[in-house]
């Protein structure tokens, strides 16, 4: 029976360490997803006038921190 327990216990923690995994991916995929929205609309600000070349770029240099730490996969999608 301690077996059985064990084993129901052993697969229980799997399921939440994956379930736990998914969360994040998808907390860093929003991220990604926020941080080139922001890109986009200081880019786009930029272009016409409203906005600036420095808001552009701190748009693009913690777009691209991000990558470096989470990855690109979240560009898939786009």
């Amino acid at each position: 029976m301690a077996g059985f327990l064990d084993r129901a216990k052993e697969q229980a923690q799997q399921a939440l360490n994956q379930g736990k995994q998914k969360v994040d991916e998808v907390q860093q995929q929003r991220a990604g997803n926020e941080l080139l929205k922001k890109l986009g609309a200081a880019y786009y600000a930029e272009r016409r006038g409203s906005g600036s070349e420095q808001a552009t770029q701190s748009a693009l240099n913690a777009l691209e921190a991000h990558i470096a730490t989470h990855g690109d996969s979240f560009l898939r999608g786009v």
